[in-house]
């Protein structure tokens, strides 16, 4: 004890050190959202229609009929594994842009990345360059356009990028005018509505093997890549004053930043579509529960952006079975995207309505 009574500075934790007790309350979140994963991943196993999850796990332990084999081992498990990928991809691109551009509106939906892609894939498309069906010609024409989109919003925005109100206008206006290339695209080959309106959505129906072989690899080597930035981007999100009097070359970390979070979205929009408002919301859960050091920030919203994309599309396909029976249809199809679409809009008014009143 010091001589007025308080503890010497060696019984205290140094300065920027956690407290066991808060590293280890940080570690529950991630260990529940990695069950929260796994169960996710399974409902969607067993949402589709006819099989049970008795005959699903079956197939999946190499058991039961061929027919039911094929359905669970080629359709839906890709499909699933799919699902959590595009939707970890999206976590991460929303809270990199969020922190590099210090923005919390700034998501892929608001700032001309997911608009982008979806317009390189649908003009690849109309073009006869790319398809549905060729996953590899889409992830190119998909980032290409999300690097289009990501440098206009930078052209529009040039000094004021660190203003946030400035980002997020130039980013509604550098959306509608992608979202309007995109519909005129639409107009110039008409033809090609029904293989793009799945783009448009977002939809996981019908990912197979291939999407999946092409997804991981390029979702895994960007995701480290984000990683990497977890300390420039906590670091950013201080101020680029701060920043740079640490040390940081912000302009090249935001740059760098960017490049990871286009090239995650454009990932993610190649597999599944533009799925809405998952890389808008999910960051803000990220940083509710793991606080702004994005070194769990960060994890946590790749597992958020997973757990919330697969639960959708589990939720889609059991919504898609109860309208059909309701309506008395042979198959009805809700896609993912139309449901996180809702449930985001209706969280985010929620949320607005919130700090209007607390306001």
């Amino acid at each position: 004890m010091s001589p007025i009574g308080t503890p010497v500075a060696a019984e205290r934790p140094a300065r920027g050190e956690r407290p066991p007790q808060a590293r280890t309350s940080c570690g529950w979140p991630l260990a529940l959202l990695a069950l929260a994963v796994v169960a996710v991943g399974c409902a969607d196993l067993v949402a589709g229609r006819s099989l049970g999850p008795a005959e699903v796990w079956q197939a999946l332990g190499g058991g039961g009929e061929a027919t039911t084999r094929h359905v669970v081992l080629q359709l839906r498990l890709p499909r699933a594994l799919v699902a959590l990928g595009a939707g970890a991809s999206l976590g991460l691109a929303g809270i990199v842009l969020q922190s590099a551009l210090r923005n919390p509106l700034a998501g892929p939906e608001v700032t001309g990345v997911t608009p982008g892609a979806v317009l390189g894939a649908v003009t690849a498309t109309g073009l006869g360059l790319a398809g549905w069906r060729s996953p590899e010609a889409v992830v190119v024409a998909a980032t290409l356009g999300g690097f289009a989109g990501a440098g206009l919003l930078w052209l529009l925005a040039g000094r004021q990028q660190a203003d946030p109100a400035q980002t997020a206008v130039h980013g509604v206006l550098v959306s509608a005018v992608l979202s309007g290339l995109t519909a005129m695209v639409l107009l110039v080959a008409p033809g090609e509505l029904g293989s793009v309106v799945q783009w448009l959505v977002g939809s996981t129906e019908g990912r197979v093997w291939d999407h999946w072989h092409l997804l991981w690899p390029w979702a895994a080597g960007w995701g480290l890549a984000a990683g990497a930035l977890a300390v420039p981007l906590t670091m950013l999100r201080c101020g680029d004053e701060q920043a740079a009097a640490a040390g940081l070359a912000t302009g090249r970390a935001r740059v760098t930043a960017l490049v990871c979070a286009v090239a995650l979205t454009a990932g993610a929009v190649s597999a599944v579509g533009a799925l809405g408002f998952v890389g808008l919301l999910v960051p803000h859960l990220a940083f509710a529960l793991f606080g702004a050091d994005l070194r769990r920030a960060l994890p946590g919203a790749a597992l958020l952006g997973a757990t919330v994309v697969c639960g959708a599309d589990a939720g889609s396909q059991w919504l898609s079975r109860a309208l059909a029976d309701a309506l008395e249809m042979d198959r009805l199809s809700v896609p993912t995207g139309a449901l996180t679409t809702c449930v985001g809009a209706a969280l985010l008014l929620l949320v607005a309505r919130r700090g209007t009143a607390g306001g």
